[in-house]
């Protein structure tokens, strides 16, 4: 088995300060951090790191936001560091959160910043998706202006503007699009009160992308939580406001870095870097080795084969087409609805000898030669979805034609057409 690969990063300030770590948004690189690493420097040793493809950064895709939190740690062991403070903004706060949840340990301490425990919905980043694989990441580039800055900045700063733009559009695409992937699947809602590290949250007051809403969330399920809002500011609140969130992450890691070695559990900078953690296993922790020791039974296989069929109809079709097919259910179809949910999605679409990709294209066509528009209509947009591009599907389609006829395939083009389209429209 291959070993875990690490992430490309710089650092800054004192060798033998606590270290800082903080993560870097969807689309930008460390260099996000510049104006707050004078200050932070002073007190930290602060480690920078770029996500995959990013700042010219290797292009490994990572494909959820745990293994993006793993690189991390696998990057940390390399460098000796055990226990850290860690700020991030959007995707990196997503980061910090999933450390703070599963390596409890290893975090003395985390800001959040113009983050959620939910980003937007899973069809939007798949949408996102959609559109870069299918033209590049020009119009997202374009666009980032209006969704990262507010207006009065971005007029008044034309180069960090133009910075912006350029950060996205030099971004590897496939690592853009793992980076949406990773975002889709994201949701913590349930988990928040299991962050047990005291947490700031700082959200820029006219923030669209992740607005104070969410912030509140994060702030109402993490038991020692509070919230900063930064007026003036929208999503990239570090860039636009660059002092009030040094202020904020000073003052924070000031007076909140959990140690284990300092009786109150609190230490406060200036002070030596906490020892290292021999990494004990969590109270209440047991080892579980698959084959052994395991109840039986483990897991009700129907309830199993449901559980991960809804997962990934709803990967695959979209949470709005999910939700609407189950709204409609009532007692004469909601069986079938559980059958199809069961048996399509939880045995077949789940099975590992082929891909989506694949399963897909069997779709396609079977649907096409059948002449089932409407479902050619949803399975053409979970095809994008999937990873096909629009050459692919219409090279799918050609080949239908041949073999099932060419009304068949003219009514499967039009039906596509519409579709792609729709899904391939850059975003306003």
């Amino acid at each position: 088995m291959s070993e875990t690969k690490t992430l490309q990063y710089r650092t800054d300030g004192p060798e033998d300060g606590p270290v800082l770590v903080l993560g870097p948004s969807l689309g930008t690189t460390w260099h996000m951090w510049d104006r707050q690493i004078p200050e932070l420097s002073r007190h930290w040793r602060v480690l920078r790191f770029d996500l995959p493809g990013h700042g010219g950064a290797p292009a490994h895709p990572a494909p959820s936001v745990a293994e993006l939190a793993a690189r991390l740690l696998a990057t940390l062991d390399q460098l000796g560091v055990e226990r850290f403070g860690y700020a991030g903004c959007s995707i990196g706060g997503a980061i910090g959160a999933e450390l703070a949840l599963r390596h409890p340990h290893r975090v003395g301490s985390l800001a959040l910043v113009s983050a959620s425990p939910r980003f937007g919905t899973a069809d939007s980043f798949r949408q996102r998706g959609v559109v870069v694989r299918t033209n590049g990441l020009d119009p997202i580039a374009r666009a980032t202006p209006e969704r990262w800055f507010t207006p009065g900045f971005a007029a008044a700063q034309p180069a960090i503007v133009e910075w912006a733009v350029q950060m996205v559009r030099t971004t590897d695409p496939g690592c853009y699009i793992a980076a949406c992937e990773a975002l889709a699947a994201f949701d913590i809602r349930a988990e928040l009160s299991r962050i047990g590290v005291p947490t700031l949250v700082v959200a820029g007051a006219d923030d669209q992308v992740t607005p104070a809403a969410d912030a509140r969330v994060l702030v109402a399920g993490i038991a020692d939580a509070r919230l900063a809002l930064v007026p003036g500011a929208s999503h990239l609140t570090p860039v636009e406001q660059p002092m009030a969130v040094t202020d904020l992450l000073v003052r924070h890691f000031s007076s909140s870095w959990q140690s284990p070695d300092h009786p109150t559990g609190m230490t406060a900078i200036p002070a030596p870097p906490p020892k290292p953690v021999l990494s004990p296993m969590p109270p209440g922790a047991e080892v579980v080795e698959y084959g052994h020791n395991v109840p039986e039974p483990l897991l009700d296989a129907r309830a199993d084969a449901y559980d991960q069929g809804i997962k990934v109809r709803r990967e695959v079709l979209g949470d709005a087409h999910v939700d609407r097919a189950q709204s409609l259910a009532d007692e004469f179809t909601g069986d079938f609805q559980d059958f199809i949910t069961r048996y399509a999605w939880g045995e077949v679409w789940t099975r590992p000898g082929i891909d989506r990709r694949i399963r897909s294209v069997v779709t396609l066509t079977a649907l096409a030669a059948r002449g089932h528009l409407d479902e050619l209509a949803f399975h053409t947009r979970a095809a994008l979805r999937n990873g096909l591009t629009p050459t692919e599907i219409k090279e799918v389609l050609l080949h239908t034609g041949v073999y099932c006829g060419v009304p068949t395939a003219n009514s499967a083009f039009a039906v596509a057409q519409r579709i792609i389209r729709e899904e391939t429209s850059p975003e306003g």
